[in-house]
């Protein structure tokens, strides 16, 4: 299997190809996750931001996350798929929706973040780390 990730909108205005290995991958219960996926969690891989290529043009929408930093979610203008994120706070990292991948098996989650807003019929793997808030992301 070739070690690219490739991706992008349901339309296909938005691409993107990763020529890295995941940096992380996870599920997140914040309340921001749950509106823009429309149920319990979000499915995020994140990956070096200098290994991204980027085609088309998505429309950003920023918002303050609970630590101050900017999260910024993108998304495509013409069919409105969330396709990738960034966040002030981990400048070096390319968050993308993992339904937004040609392969979508290749997601491997690691963890679960912000269970602290979890909700009680969004059922996750129960072996998987969990962490109430964010935890520190390598860099």
């Amino acid at each position: 299997m070739s070690s690219k990730y490739a991706g992008g909108c349901n339309c296909g205005a938005i691409r993107y190809e990763i020529e890295a290995e995941p940096l992380m991958a996870g599920y997140c219960q914040c309340r921001d996750c749950q509106h823009q996926s429309g149920t319990g969690h979000g499915s995020h891989i994140g990956f070096p931001r200098t290994a991204v290529r980027l085609q088309g043009n998505a429309t950003h929408w920023e918002k303050a996350a609970d630590s101050g930093n900017i999260a910024t979610r993108a998304f495509c203008p013409t069919c409105g798929s969330p396709v990738y994120s960034t966040n002030t706070g981990m400048p070096d990292f390319f968050i993308v929706e993992a339904g937004s991948l040609d392969d979508p098996a290749r997601f491997a989650p690691q963890m679960v973040v912000y269970t602290s807003s979890g909700l009680v019929w969004d059922h996750l793997d129960p072996a998987l780390p969990r962490f109430s808030k964010m935890p520190a992301m390598p860099r």
